[in-house]
């Protein structure tokens, strides 16, 4: 892309020159520019499309006239038939909204009369499609987030607000008005919403749903106990950053997978990660086949009883987590061979995995070339980031630390983290649905 200056500030046209993909025009309502963008990449969802709009203008309008949701309606070259039709059902649904029109007889007037603004990015008719290699969801919120730095008011002083979000979600009365606030009146510059799966009617689905979510917050909740400076969900669609944060980690990767991890740790690696209390999105509890692992694939992997799904990372390698964790943190600057000797200490596979990952070239090069403990810090933060202890904890897993029983496993962690009383639920907890809820009740109290 080559935009040129004038119009916008140097460091955005600096990022899209360099960064962006080819150029992409949006069709919005509203306002010319705007301070809050929510991207939210669609394929194949015209039917929730509905229901995310109609959740979306049932929410505190405050900050309707300067907020933009905007659609990126994607597939790829090779998309078959029945995907590119409900694409191209959706385009023409989002562009009567912003032509002053509903369709869907559902609606009955509801969304225009709230004044929420909408927009669409097409990325699927002929000519507009993603390339097959590349094209997925990276790729789409990609287009999306850049488009978007081309519609940000940059001249007044309040933040220019990034919100991620997935078009099989809804969203709670307070959330754009949470967002808004916390970012302006807290001088946020990167974080996430609370996140909470619906709970399907049918028992299998529900169990499913409620056994994904317990372990996407028990992993959180071992990371805060281990003081991970990781300890934060990376959920794509709970996403928020600003514009300038946006730029200074060169922008969403085009990754068809994980898209969402790489770039929460990115922000990490450079800013403090808030959550925004009041704003929460329900994302869909169904299975999927639209990316290769996450809630679509994890659903589908329960119900079809592949592998035992009740077995959760051991307590103990948060343990040892916590432990490398206090050594390599501290104000105390050691060799590679000191360090080595004692992660010997605290477990043979870490000193297995640290040997493994280079250790000892990767620090002689930061020990020589940092210059001050404040730059000393920072590189180990980014060398010891979010995916090196996911693959640590992976590695203790699997060489001499294995899987413990779900319920076990999260006891032990509560405990450890104060949580004396307990939960204790008894051994049939795989068809109890109410007893595993108070487990998951329990999480999303506190990770």
């Amino acid at each position: 892309m080559n935009i040129e200056a004038g119009a916008l500030p140097s460091e955005v046209i600096k990022y899209l020159n360099k960064y962006s993909l080819e150029k992409r025009s949006a069709e919005y309502s509203g306002a010319e520019t705007f301070n809050n963008i929510a991207v939210i990449p669609a394929i194949k969802e015209y039917g929730n499309i509905i229901k995310l709009i109609e959740s979306l203008a049932l929410c505190d309008s405050a900050y309707f006239p300067e907020t933009l949701f905007l659609f990126v309606i994607n597939n790829t070259l090779n998309a078959p038939d029945e995907i590119i039709e409900d694409n191209r059902r959706s385009i023409a649904l989002l562009r009567n909204f912003i032509n002053g029109k509903e369709t869907h007889g559902t609606l009955n007037g509801t969304v225009l009369k709230s004044g929420i603004r909408i927009g669409f990015i097409d990325a699927s008719s002929e000519g507009k499609a993603m390339p097959v290699k590349e094209g997925g969801v990276g790729y789409a919120r990609k287009i999306g987030m850049d488009t978007a730095l081309e519609l940000f008011n940059y001249k007044n002083k309040r933040k220019k607000i990034l919100i991620c979000l997935d078009a099989d979600c809804t969203v709670n009365k307070q959330y754009l008005t949470s967002i808004v606030e916390s970012f302006n009146k807290k001088d946020l510059n990167a974080g996430y919403v609370n996140f909470e799966h619906p709970l399907p009617d049918d028992d299998e689905s529900r169990l499913a749903i409620i056994n994904y979510e317990i372990f996407l917050r028990y992993y959180v909740l071992g990371l805060i106990y281990a003081g991970s400076s990781y300890a934060i969900h990376t959920i794509g669609s709970t996403m928020l950053c600003t514009c300038e944060s946006y730029i200074k980690v060169e922008g969403m990767n085009k990754k068809k997978a994980a898209e969402d991890f790489y770039f929460m740790e990115k922000l990490c690696k450079n800013y403090s990660i808030h959550k925004v209390d009041g704003a929460s999105v329900y994302p869909s509890s169904r299975g999927s086949w639209r990316v290769p692992f996450g809630t679509g694939q994890r659903v589908n992997r329960y119900l079809s009883k592949e592998q035992n799904e009740y077995l959760l990372y051991s307590p103990s390698s948060f343990e040892v987590l916590k432990k490398w964790n206090s050594l390599f943190n501290s104000g105390l600057i050691q060799t590679a061979a000191e360090y080595l000797g004692k992660a010997a200490e605290i477990h043979p596979a870490l000193h297995s995995f640290l040997i493994q990952n280079n250790f000892e070239e990767s620090w002689g090069k930061i020990a020589s070339s940092c210059k001050s403990t404040e730059q000393l810090a920072k590189q180990k933060h980014f060398w010891f980031d979010g995916f090196r202890t996911l693959k640590l904890i992976h590695h203790l897993r699997d060489n001499g630390i294995p899987q413990e029983e779900m319920f076990g496993a999260v006891e032990s962690v509560l405990k450890k983290m104060g949580n004396e009383k307990g939960i204790n639920i008894n051994g049939s907890y795989r068809n109890s649905i109410s007893e595993q809820l108070v487990y998951l009740k329990k999480l999303r109290e506190i990770a």
